[in-house]
């Protein structure tokens, strides 16, 4: 905590009746929202000096300075195992790149040169991406110095990370309900910690997997967390745009017996390695590119890459393959970054990153340099197969569990079953039975239907939830019938109502809904609504004030509308959902959603609420 000033904020914010006194079933929210983590047990100890369930403001400074000073609390983050029978060939290794997990905490020698040069390539990357906003230029947040901490230091309030998850997916976020420093530059960590939370569930939505890791994590700084966070956010908007939808000529890169469907089932490295090989074939160049870290470390691939790419009037002239006639790799490598930069494309790697084989840069190099020169040919009309809003809702839940290999599109990617057998144990721990699982590889031979095993094994364990799931078979999902969308549903649905299980019971649609009613009307709120199709839900008001009943006094109704128009509309849903997030909800529903009166997702959304209000009401 900075100052007394900050300190007495944070009571003030747990002193609901206003007494001068929080009660002993707020203090560990309110030694959190000061940065001191401390176990419930060390609480409950605590507490039992206070008979009569009240602390004054002296006695938490007192209470906070104790558990400070001691520094007996500190937790220990341990990376999440993943089940060892499903991360198993090359699946897992793509996999753990995308994780924050995939820094150590506590690097080797090597690693430590490779963490140092991705926080420098992320440092030029959020300087670049963000140059042009006022309100980080008006509070010095940008640019970010590249030396010692700084990057850590920047992003401690939460407002660079909340902007970063905006660049890489727009309309994530409300940035009206960002907390904002003083006119002085300062932010109490209370409101910091609102920013990171809501930051957080801002990336879990756009996809990240940030198991094991909190808001104070990234108040603290810890390196091996915020990197392995910037990298999710960050490549997730770089590979945004490596779609049919945006790059009709992608198409191009398909051999002549392979479908759409199982392009859309590449990943991204896939893709983008045929993208190379393809430029390369355009010049004449012979190598072929199957990674971004040993194939390329000679820059032969990227000298050949930029003049293919180059257009024929570029501004700062052509490019030519002089930087080949050097035999320093290194001064070549550099060489290639200046021809790069011609084409304003010098991002991400130095040179000793081409020439180290570091992947993640490599990978991120080449894809903005095909955001930006996609040059590709017309390949004709085509009908275009477009990732549906609900598709895209349901491939970013699963891959915020951790599904490995990561989900890229479902239809494709669930077909061997492990991904959907996975979920099923995340959403209902210790349902799966591992030996009954077949795992990688699959052999020519029988493999079809080792892998229809398995989605045989998922359709039973959707039937033990007692998931709905008439005229579905393992078949269905192993041949990427639409039905596979429904289970899906069902999984996600699970999952969300787990949260609200009461005497092992999983609450239904009309309990969610008589609860969300009486907690308006509780509130003095004049909103109600009678199911999830209810027209009202439309302005999202309802859930805007049930927000404000849950956490009062953190809605800023100046900026609710009337919601007359469809513009209207949509305002208040982007500002409902960044809200709820802000409050600890794990939305995933998206504005069009609410402004369309989405039955299924609307239900998430009040049943996430009705979780933070749970939780709210047993502290």
């Amino acid at each position: 905590m900075d100052s007394v000033e900050e300190c007495k904020e944070v009571f003030e914010r747990f002193d609901t009746s206003s007494k001068g006194s929080i009660t002993t079933n707020s203090l560990g929210d309110a030694l959190a929202a000061c940065g001191a983590k401390v176990p419930g047990f060390k609480v409950r100890d605590i507490c039992d000096s206070y008979k009569d369930g009240a602390i004054s403001f002296d006695e938490f400074c007192k209470i906070l300075n104790q558990v400070k000073s001691k520094n007996t609390f500190k937790e220990t983050i341990k990376p999440i195992e993943l089940k060892k029978k499903v991360n198993v060939n090359k699946g897992s290794e793509k996999s753990s790149e995308w994780t924050t997990h995939s820094y150590a905490e506590e690097p080797h020698a090597s690693d430590h040169t490779a963490r140092q040069s991705e926080k420098l390539a992320f440092v030029d990357w959020i300087n670049f991406r963000l140059s042009k906003d006022e309100l980080l230029l008006k509070h010095g947040n940008i640019p970010i110095a590249e030396d010692g901490t700084a990057l850590f230091a920047a992003l401690r309030d939460g407002i660079i990370l909340n902007k970063l998850v905006n660049d890489s997916v727009e309309d994530t976020v409300d940035e009206r309900a960002l907390n904002l420093p003083n006119d002085a530059g300062k932010l109490s960590i209370f409101k910091i910690q609102e920013n990171q939370t809501l930051a957080l569930n801002s990336c879990v939505a756009i996809g990240c997997n940030v198991v094991n890791i909190g808001a104070q994590d990234l108040i603290e700084g810890k390196a091996h967390l915020c990197l392995g966070l910037l990298w999710q956010v960050i490549r997730i908007g770089l590979m945004a745009k490596i779609t049919l939808k945006d790059c009709p000529g992608l198409r191009a890169l398909l051999d002549e017996f392979e479908t759409l469907e199982q392009l859309l089932a590449m990943s991204p490295e896939e893709i983008l390695c045929r993208w190379v090989n393809y430029q390369l074939n355009k010049v004449g160049c012979k190598r072929v590119v199957k990674n971004f870290t040993h194939d390329i470390k000679d820059s032969e691939v990227y000298a050949h890459l930029l003049v293919a790419v180059c257009p024929d009037d570029n501004a700062k002239g052509p490019i030519g393959l002089e930087p080949l006639n050097v035999q320093d790799l290194t001064k070549r490598a550099e060489m290639v970054l200046d021809n790069a930069e011609m084409l304003d494309a010098r991002s991400f790697v130095r040179a000793h990153d081409i020439v180290n084989g570091n992947q993640k840069l490599n990978l991120a190099f080449v894809a903005n340099l095909f955001n930006m020169y996609p040059a590709m040919d017309d390949v004709g009309d085509f009908e275009i197969i477009e990732e549906t809003r609900e598709e895209k809702t349901m491939r970013n839940w699963m891959n915020s569990l951790g599904a490995t290999p990561r989900v890229k599109y479902i239809y494709e990617d669930l077909k061997d079953g492990l991904a959907i057998i996975q979920l099923f144990d995340k959403i209902q721990n210790g349902c799966v039975n591992w030996k009954k699982v077949n795992t990688p590889p699959f052999k020519a031979l029988g493999g079809a239907m080792k892998q229809i095993e398995n989605c045989n094994y998922a359709i039973d364990l959707g039937h033990n939830l007692g998931f709905v799931l008439v005229g579905i078979d393992g078949k269905n999902l192993h041949d990427g019938d639409k039905l596979t969308l429904g289970l899906v549903w069902q999984m996600m649905r699970h999952y969300t109502l787990a949260m609200l299980t009461h005497d092992g019971k999983i609450m239904k649609d009309n309990e969610i809904i008589k609860w969300c009613n009486n907690k308006l009307e509780s509130a003095g709120k004049t909103t109600n609504f009678k199911s999830f199709k209810d027209s009202s839900l439309g302005t999202s008001r309802p859930i805007v004030d049930l927000i404000d009943a849950i956490s009062p006094g953190y809605i800023n109704y100046d900026l609710v509308t009337a919601a007359e128009t469809d513009d209207d509309k949509f305002l208040n849903a982007r500002y409902a959902i960044t809200m709820a997030r802000k409050i600890g909800a794990r939305i995933f529903a998206l504005p069009e959603d609410i402004t369309e009166v989405n039955p299924k997702m609307i239900m998430t959304v009040f049943a996430c609420l009705m979780s933070v209000g749970f939780a709210k009401d047993r502290k």
